[in-house]
């Protein structure tokens, strides 16, 4: 059985390989040129065969393969298109395009794939449901009306979850042999690759997950307005289904949707709505692009657009830390402080000790003078992130994942931007969003919240302290061995007191130094 595994993994593999040489996208020149001369005939008689394709850039190639090759490839696309640090901008650019279209599935197993999830429920949830309007390689969506108003209904595809554990079986078989026959296999992590992109669509095929993250997002997005989401329907939510509100609008794939918009205003919302959730919740959506946009209109009239977000499937989370670093970069870069931002880098660990400060100011200065004052139409946000790549690789620096996701959305916030307003200054548009948060973080109100964040958890600390000292206790005692003779044991409780005591003035002192607070210059 085993053996049969592994064929059926190799063949899968081999099939990928080829449908990818055929589009020409296998592998970059350099590596080609290592490769041996059967490689190399194997290579271009797949490249000259009928159905071959060399139209466009790299990355749609690739794209174009991705597609032919199913459903968990097209994921892994999706998924890669979040690594520009490893595949390049503008083939993560390419990629994050994936329209991955399909003929919708029959509408006899859609209404039995509701029985299977709701049971007799079904025809009271789903009375009646229309033909799908669109359909895509993961689920296809129906417009459905109830007594509340009109739902889309997200059903996932037959089937599909059998057939991506066979590819991803595939893949995880490959990332192990990359791992033991290169040096750059080994660098890049196959195996941990292939393992987290494993990770994130079995998340992604539990409807429930998505549910979540979108609830989540339309509920921080209420407080500025930038953005709009669905709102779930819990009730009629699965597995393998996901019902949310109906989003009136217009796409922004669809040609003339800005007709008649303040694009100067739109591409503002754009940019601010993305900070706004990143920094203000550590949450965003982190698939922006137009396919995933609808402008609705304005409530009222002489009101703008306003812009909701959809699919919720691909989203990015940071932390308080990651956060402050964010922050303290966008405002370096508009107040044109890099010393500020090279000692942010520094206390963050984000670069090697043996570096000094003022020679990643130096680099950072190089990035920031010939954009400063630019709009987009002369300035590429890409090329900006990846000359910021390029410092991170010569100071040693080591990568994070949560900041290549969030780089990466940056990128694609700048593009749509650029794409609706092409005079959008992102530097201009992000700079309220950005000073409204360094103000209250680093003002008054940032202050007394970090204060009793650090007493609660101090308390918190103090109230656990019997208890620790207690398996403390039992530790020493059972660590100790038998006395030849016998003795007091009181010396090692007096050592348990004062140390005891010295916690608790440790934690005290914490809890005042909580409530002082400096500036940071």
């Amino acid at each position: 059985m085993g053996l049969l595994t592994a064929i059926a993994d190799y063949y899968r593999l081999a099939r990928a390989g080829a449908t990818m040489a055929r589009h020409d996208v296998v592998m970059p020149a350099d590596i080609k040129a290592r490769l041996p001369w059967p490689g190399k005939v194997a290579g271009a008689i797949l490249r000259a065969l009928p159905g071959a394709s060399r139209k466009g850039r790299p990355g749609e190639r690739f794209a174009r393969a991705l597609e032919k090759m199913g459903p968990a490839y097209i994921k892994l696309g999706q998924f890669l298109s979040t690594r520009p640090d490893l595949i390049g901008f503008d083939a993560a650019s390419d990629l994050g395009r994936l329209k991955d279209a399909l003929p919708p599935f029959s509408q006899k197993r859609a209404e039995a794939l509701l029985v299977s999830e709701f049971g007799d429920d079904a025809k009271t949830l789903f009375p009646k449901l229309p033909t799908p309007i669109a359909a895509a390689s993961i689920a296809q969506v129906h417009k459905i009306e109830t007594p509340k108003g009109f739902k889309a209904v997200k059903l996932l595809r037959p089937g599909v979850e059998k057939k991506i554990a066979l590819e991803l079986r595939a893949m995880a078989r490959g990332a192990r042999v990359v791992e033991k026959s290169s040096a750059e296999g080994r660098r890049l992590r196959a195996v941990e690759f292939v393992k987290t992109l494993h990770q994130s669509m079995t998340r992604e095929l539990d409807f429930r997950f998505e549910a979540g993250a979108a609830s989540e997002f339309a509920d921080i997005v209420k407080a500025d307005g930038f953005y709009s989401a669905p709102e779930v329907d819990w009730d009629r939510t699965s597995l393998r289904v996901l019902t949310t509100s109906w989003v009136d609008g217009v796409p922004m794939t669809q040609p003339g949707a800005l007709e008649g918009v303040d694009r100067v205003e739109l591409a503002n919302k754009v940019t601010r709505g993305f900070l706004a959730t990143a920094l203000d919740h550590g949450f965003f959506h982190a698939d922006v692009h137009e396919g995933n946009m609808i402008l609705t209109a304005p409530a009222r009239e002489g009101e703008l657009h306003g812009l909701a977000m959809i699919d919720f499937g691909i989203m990015g989370r940071i932390g308080p830390r990651e956060r402050l670093f964010l922050a303290e970069i966008m405002n370096g870069f508009i107040t044109r402080n890099y010393s500020r931002i090279a000692k942010v880098h520094f206390a963050a660990g984000y670069v090697p000790p043996e570096h000094k400060v003022e020679d990643f100011a130096q680099a950072l200065r190089s990035v920031g003078e010939p954009i400063f004052g630019k709009t987009a139409e002369s300035v590429s946000m890409g090329r900006l992130l990846m000359q910021l790549f390029d410092i991170t690789h010569q100071f040693g620096m080591k990568m994070r994942p949560e900041l290549v996701m969030l780089q990466k959305t940056m990128v694609q916030v700048e593009g749509v931007a650029r794409t609706i307003d092409p005079h959008h200054d992102i530097w201009n548009a992000a700079r309220p969003v950005v000073e409204r948060w360094v103000a209250r973080e680093f003002g008054p109100q940032g202050a007394i919240s970090t204060a009793g964040t650090l007493i609660t958890e101090t308390t918190d600390r103090l109230k656990r302290l019997p208890e620790v000292m207690d398996r403390f206790e039992a530790a020493l005692v059972q660590m100790e061995a038998p006395p030849p003779e016998p003795r007091k044991s009181s010396g090692h409780l007096w050592f348990l007191a004062f140390l005891s005591l010295l916690i608790c003035v440790t934690l005290i002192s914490l809890a005042g130094i909580g409530l002082e607070y400096v500036r940071p210059s």
